[in-house]
């Protein structure tokens, strides 16, 4: 089995900055593709970003996100990182980190069937 374990979350201030992490763990796994995805109260989950590495390193983010947040990978330690700046109320959510196997070169935050392992969550809160 392989775990996702998020971390980082927390409450803040509109305008802040925050980092938070996924590891991964498990027996002879490790996913090529990871990403982030969220979820708002009342709303759908939404694609945050994703990341591949191996061949050609390739990222994509969702356009709500697009100039404020980074992803980034540690593969050494199987950890995603997704760092957020510029903070706003509509940036609340659980966030969520999901894994597969193969690569993501092309968009598939609008397809979030395609990643098999899922984290538990961590809760993000943006108050004004």
């Amino acid at each position: 089995q392989v775990h996702l374990g998020e971390s980082g979350g927390g409450s803040v201030q509109v305008g802040d900055s925050l980092r938070i992490s996924c590891a991964a763990s498990g027996d002879s796994y490790v996913g090529n593709c990871m990403g982030w995805f969220r979820q708002a109260p009342g709303k759908e989950r939404e694609g945050v970003a994703h990341i591949n590495v191996g061949g050609i390193l390739s990222t994509y983010y969702g356009d709500s996100v697009k100039g404020r947040f980074t992803i980034s990978r540690d593969t050494a330690k199987n950890t995603v990182y997704l760092e957020m700046n510029s903070l706003k109320p509509e940036d609340t959510g659980t966030y969520y980190c999901a894994t597969v196997r193969r690569g993501c070169w092309t968009n598939w935050l609008s397809a979030p069937s395609r990643f098999i392992e899922w984290g538990q969550g961590t809760q993000i809160t943006v108050s004004s």
